[in-house]
């Protein structure tokens, strides 16, 4: 899809509409991500559910004939974001569900986010979560993950703005494309 709008010089004007439009795509078995939901209809930023392959958020561009967009632009193979709930889930997810966590990471060819809810770097370090993953492999796991597939990893101690987040990922991420 990047192609596509790199092959139209758009003004400022323009840019700021095709941003202004986009959906946020939350996938389709994402759970308990109400917060994120009521925060995009707060701010009135149009969302929808649909089944993602990789990653639980991504976006489109709706279709805009009058700026050359004649269908609807979909971004889920250039960017997503994983989102954990808790560094409890995110360590189920480096430890049980190693190879699927790993495989999804490995064979996703676009930009990839880790949202880490309710924690910071530091409750890793100090032991503050529930499970018998060790701080030391833990830390390695996350590492290790962050240089082998280039994930970016950002944690959110108050997830009241993982929407925010979400939205200016998004939103620079396709007014890099349009510059």
């Amino acid at each position: 899809m990047i192609g596509i709008l790199e092959l139209y010089k758009y003004t400022d004007k323009e840019i700021d509409q095709l941003v202004r439009s986009i959906v946020i795509l939350s996938d389709t078995r994402e759970q308990k991500n109400q917060h994120i939901l009521d925060w995009f209809d707060k701010k009135k930023i149009p969302h929808k559910t649909k089944a993602l392959s990789n990653g639980d958020y991504s976006f489109y561009v709706p279709a805009n004939p009058d700026l050359n967009i004649d269908r609807d632009l979909f971004f889920d193979k250039e960017i997503m974001v994983e989102r954990k709930g808790s560094l409890e889930e995110l360590s189920g997810n480096l430890s049980q569900q190693r190879a699927r966590f790993e495989e999804e990471m490995a064979t996703y060819p676009g930009k990839k986010y880790l949202l880490i809810e309710n924690a910071n770097y530091q409750d890793i370090i100090m032991g503050n979560y529930d499970t018998k993953f060790s701080a030391k492999a833990y830390l390695a796991s996350l590492h290790t993950f962050n240089h082998r597939y280039d994930l970016q990893m950002i944690f959110m101690p108050d997830p009241q703005y993982s929407g925010y987040f979400l939205y200016g990922v998004f939103t620079y991420f396709l007014r890099k494309i349009l510059r």
